[in-house]
């Protein structure tokens, strides 16, 4: 049984805060963007909140809507219904803390809320369970971590002025959890008298003049910052997926009357269709069966029967997305696609690139762990006589065990 119960939907919301630069992490791109364990840092922050099952306010930096769509993309199936539209942040955390307030403020407001940073990826389901109950009993909490090691004030000259008791110090992490209305009220009033030094919620509380609640934090909670910090979330997120599986696909489609075929998601003319009951599309067929075998989940046939009249003239990138879809559900990650296209013509050269970015864009996946291919078969059999194309397809996945 759960130590605290779920929330309701209508109880709890989260407001999280991913509009930062991220300067300290050494990168071009915001950090909350830059892909660990093959998926974008926000991604995994959001599958984590989604244990919550409460609505998700992103607050996100102008211009950043295309790199936030990719990790929304990129997140669990459970997660992507639970974010709101993302609003824009401020020039600080305080402002964009006030604008997700402000949001969910407009949609009617919620009894209590969770504020968490975009770069802790990993809060448990306890740790957030633990957050709502300790802002329905105390308003204002936030966790935190005994510190360990002796801690020194110093002054201007770097001396050391003071020891501080150890016992009585807590390294603090997000989310912090408050009533919804004592937080906005402290958040407003702060922006009305222009105090913009506060570090964190409870400061922002503690400046109202209410009493934050300290409760336990995690170890694991860390927050991304430093490049070092990256590779060590990285091998931590691959370490849990240590069940790596191969599956392979195959299709083949016989030419058609027509003007163009489908091929890796794109539409390429050409002087005949490929024939099938969706729109045809040879690669994106294998590659879907290829994830479905990795999975050990039947085919592309069992999932979309060709018998069901919806599926006529689908655009294949559904079938992908849905395969993508249950490697995720069951807490995993496609590691590599590969495929081969086999044909005489129309020339894949030529729209190689293209392919790849349309797969990697269906598979909320970096372009690097998409492989295309296309070779003819020197005249010989179906494809050589340009009766038809045939695909052949690799997935790479990780799984947690047991899984």
């Amino acid at each position: 049984m759960n130590e605290h119960p779920i929330p309701s939907k209508a109880e709890v919301a989260v407001v999280l805060v991913a509009a930062g630069r991220g300067l300290r992490a050494g990168r071009e791109t915001p950090k909350q963007y830059v892909p660990i364990g093959g998926r974008p840092l926000l991604s995994h922050t959001l599958d984590a909140l989604a244990a919550l099952g409460a609505p998700i306010q992103p607050v996100i930096a102008a211009g950043d809507e295309d790199l936030y769509g990719l990790a929304l993309a990129s997140a669990s199936p459970q997660a992507r219904p639970l974010c709101r539209p993302p609003v824009h942040g401020g020039q600080t955390r305080q402002a964009s803390v006030l604008a997700g307030l402000e949001a969910l403020s407009a949609s009617g407001g919620v009894a209590h809320v969770l504020i968490h940073d975009g770069a802790r990826p990993r809060p448990s389901a306890r740790l957030l369970r633990a957050a709502v109950e300790a802002a329905r009993l105390h308003k204002a909490a936030v966790p935190g971590l005994h510190v360990t090691d002796t801690i020194k004030q110093i002054d201007e000259n770097g001396i050391i002025a003071a020891t501080p008791e150890r016992s009585c110090l807590r390294a603090v992490q997000t989310p912090q959890s408050f009533a919804f209305d004592l937080i906005l009220v402290a958040h407003r009033n702060a922006n009305k008298e222009k105090v913009q030094d506060l570090t964190d919620d409870a400061a922002i509380a503690e400046w109202a003049g209410h009493k934050v609640h300290v409760f336990d934090g995690e170890p694991s909670n860390v927050k991304v910052t430093n490049p070092e910090d990256f590779a060590r979330m990285d091998a931590s997120l691959l370490a849990a997926l240590p069940d790596i599986r191969t599956g392979q696909g195959y299709d083949v489609h016989a030419f058609g009357p027509g003007d163009h075929v489908w091929l890796g998601g794109l539409k390429i003319p050409h002087e005949r269709a490929l024939v099938g009951h969706s729109d045809a599309d040879v690669l994106l067929h294998a590659l879907t069966d290829a994830i479905l075998g990795a999975l050990g989940d039947g085919d592309i046939g069992s999932h979309f029967p060709p018998s069901d009249p919806q599926w006529k003239g689908a655009a294949s990138d559904r079938f992908l997305r849905h395969a993508v879809d249950l490697v995720q559900r069951r807490g995993g990650m496609i590691a590599h696609l590969d495929g081969t296209l086999i044909c005489e013509a129309p020339k894949i050269g030529p729209h190689r690139e293209a392919m790849r970015a349309r797969i990697a864009e269906i598979c909320a996946l970096p372009i690097d762990r998409i492989g295309v291919k296309a070779t003819t078969s020197e005249g010989l059999g179906f494809t050589g006589r340009r009766e038809g194309i045939a695909a052949l397809a690799l997935a790479t996945i990780r799984l947690p065990v047991g899984i």
